[in-house]
């Protein structure tokens, strides 16, 4: 008689082939699900499903955040009043200088006949996605030619200065920010007017203010606008501020640090400026160009000239008949010379003959000369 055990301690497979089989099935899950996403129905249904639990358990959360803004006393809000009132006093009272100082800027300007130096339009724009070169500070905005976005404009934001459109698409643009190695942007110190040129480095985080002699009057905290003589940035635009000012006893320049004043990774929503310059032409380029338009035509009009030289010498050494073709001139030159030739020979033989001859056998030769 053979003895089994009861039911209810009858064994299955064992701890290790269990352990097994659901390893290989969630590493078959796994697999599948990021190949062919074959569980994205079943976590989209487990999302919808617990959508309820969640914001049941964000219940507490938000009633603690709602008493505490219940919680902000009438005497803090008054403060806050106050302070924005006291900060909209001021902002117009500067609109109200802002406008009296342009249209003092007009009046002068039409006082002395000077015409505007610029005119400045602006596009919306947003980042859409940065570029993939990981050596390169650049970032790819929605708007491009189809929106009169041009190449080699600026990019603003509500700070300063973020960047400059180096390359332009029908729908998009890439911009270059402030702070990449190859970017430059000329600007000036607001404090001393001095004027310089600004560099990006390889790290990206800071700015290289070129070619500042020693002597220079450049301080940490000093703010760096746009100078406004390339006829591509407006004149004034906020750039960098100085973070320090490196002196060497051996170098002529000085080694000057500085940070973007506009958030240059932060920002997301920018202005693509338009920025018109009316300058008149260097008049250096102008004389230039117009001395190599005259070279260019004196060497058109030496060509043909000597070009109508050449038949006119043929046709000086003899005349032909009317009917004779172009050759004929040359082969009758050609007899012609022999008779004159030999006409001369006697005339020059009788004036040697005239003549005494320091040797006596020259006259024979003179006289036979003159009878052949």
């Amino acid at each position: 008689m053979e003895y089994s055990p009861p039911p209810l301690f009858k064994q299955g497979p064992s701890a290790l082939a269990r352990l097994i089989f659901f390893v290989v099935l969630a590493i078959a899950l796994l697999i599948s699900d990021a190949r062919f996403n074959t569980l994205e129905i079943v976590r989209g249904m487990l999302g919808a499903g617990l959508y309820p639990l969640q914001r049941a358990a964000l219940v507490p959360r938000d009633i603690f955040m709602g008493a505490a803004d219940l919680a902000v006393t009438s005497a803090t809000l008054r403060s806050e009043n106050k302070k924005l009132a006291d900060k909209n006093l001021e902002l117009s009272v500067k609109a109200g200088d802002a406008a009296q100082l342009a249209i003092e800027n007009a009046h002068l300007r039409a006082l002395l006949n000077l015409q505007s130096r610029a005119t400045t339009d602006e596009t919306p724009a947003e980042i859409q996605y940065d570029t993939r070169d990981p050596f390169t500070q650049k970032v790819v905005i929605g708007k491009g030619s189809q929106q009169n976005i041009q190449d080699g404009a600026p990019v603003v934001t509500e700070d300063g200065v973020i960047g400059q459109v180096t390359r332009v698409f029908p729908l998009q643009s890439e911009v270059t920010l402030l702070t990449d190695k190859d970017q430059a942007v000329p600007v000036q110190i607001a404090r001393t007017g001095l004027r310089s040129v600004i560099y990006g480095t390889p790290k990206g985080d800071t700015l290289d203010l070129r070619f500042v002699p020693i002597s220079a009057d450049v301080q940490a905290g000093d703010e760096l606008v746009t100078s406004g003589l390339d006829g591509i940035y407006p004149p004034g635009l906020p750039v960098a501020k100085v973070l320090r000012v490196d002196k060497q006893a051996d170098t002529a320049f000085a080694r000057v640090v500085c940070v973007p004043i506009a958030a240059v990774r932060g920002a997301r929503q920018l202005l693509v400026l338009h920025y018109n310059v009316n300058v008149p032409p260097n008049p250096i380029e102008v004389e230039a160009a117009a001395a190599a338009k005259e070279a260019k035509e004196n060497k058109g009009k030496k060509k043909p000239a000597a070009k109508a030289a050449a038949p006119a010498a043929g046709a000086s050494g003899a005349s032909a008949p009317a009917g004779a073709s172009a050759p004929a001139p040359a082969i009758a030159e050609k007899p012609a010379e022999k008779p004159t030739e030999k006409a001369a020979a006697p005339k020059a033989a009788s004036r040697a003959a005239a003549k005494p001859s320091k040797k006596a056998h020259m006259p024979k030769p003179a006289s036979s000369g003159g009878a052949q």
